[in-house]
């Protein structure tokens, strides 16, 4: 691992911090290392919610290292098993991921940052899409996972143009959970990750599943689907120990002590 990555395991949770002055660009191997981090924490069964943020103040990440670009890193480069900065392609992740956006999250940085499962920012944070402007497209998950949140006139907007969305925008579009302050930025996500921790590490992951199966589907259909036994979490969680433990604990009144099986 090189220097450019920090890991903490903080009990369950693994922080990870993106370090690669000024502006925490990522090149080709940055991402390569990014994603086997990512890969690991998946298959790590200690491991239940991990947090990405970047150091310093200024920014989470400005995206592709355009200095690597000139010097003839192409956009189709490998960027490694999980895609563009380690998160971006990995579909089967059932463990939820917090980025903690500590300034500016730009093209490929709000990519990573709209992979992850929930977004704390700090006040002076702001987002944006500028690949257009670059003469290529934010193909890293921006292109799709954007018009999931937003209306397409703001898409359009934010994508042909390249402008800047702040915080309090995007925390009314519901693209950030938290707007906090940066020096409780961490402290923020850190509850917010015990607050998962709280719960089933099996229905955290069945609902991850659940998700991702049934985003595009029908009402109806996700019911079909839910009902048809081909989720593998889904049906696990109905039948598991952790499915006794919560309402005993309940009428106990007692805290519950989840097994994951």
């Amino acid at each position: 691992m090189s220097d450019s990555l920090h890991l903490t395991r903080n009990g369950v949770i693994l922080e990870i911090v993106l370090d690669r002055p000024k502006a925490n660009a990522i090149d080709a191997r940055t991402s390569y290392e990014m994603g086997e981090v990512f890969l690991q924490f998946r298959d790590d069964p200690e491991l239940r919610v991990a947090i990405i943020t970047g150091a310093g103040e200024r920014f989470f990440s400005a995206g592709w290292d355009l200095k690597s670009a000139a010097e003839g890193e192409a956009p189709d480069a490998d960027f490694g098993r999980g895609g563009f900065a380690g998160l971006t392609e990995i579909f089967n992740l059932d463990k939820p991921v917090i980025a903690a956006v500590n300034g500016y999250a730009f093209g490929g940085g709000f990519e990573l940052a709209l992979a992850a499962d929930m977004i704390v920012c700090a006040e002076n944070a702001s987002f944006a899409l500028p690949e257009a402007k670059l003469g290529i497209v934010p193909d890293s998950g921006g292109v799709l996972r954007l018009p999931k949140h937003l209306p397409p006139c703001i898409v359009n907007e934010m994508v042909m143009t390249g402008r800047r969305m702040d915080a309090q925008e995007a925390l009314r579009w519901g693209i950030v959970n938290r707007v906090v302050s940066a020096d409780t930025l961490m402290e923020s996500a850190r509850e917010l990750a015990s607050q998962i921790t709280a719960s089933a590490p099996l229905a955290v992951a069945a609902l991850k599943e659940i998700y991702r199966a049934t985003s595009e589907l029908t009402v109806e259909e996700g019911y079909r689907l839910m009902r048809s036994g081909v989720l593998k979490h889904y049906p696990d969680v109905l039948h598991s120990e952790d499915a006794s433990e919560g309402p005993l604990a309940f009428a106990e009144k007692r805290e519950p002590q989840w097994k994951g099986r």
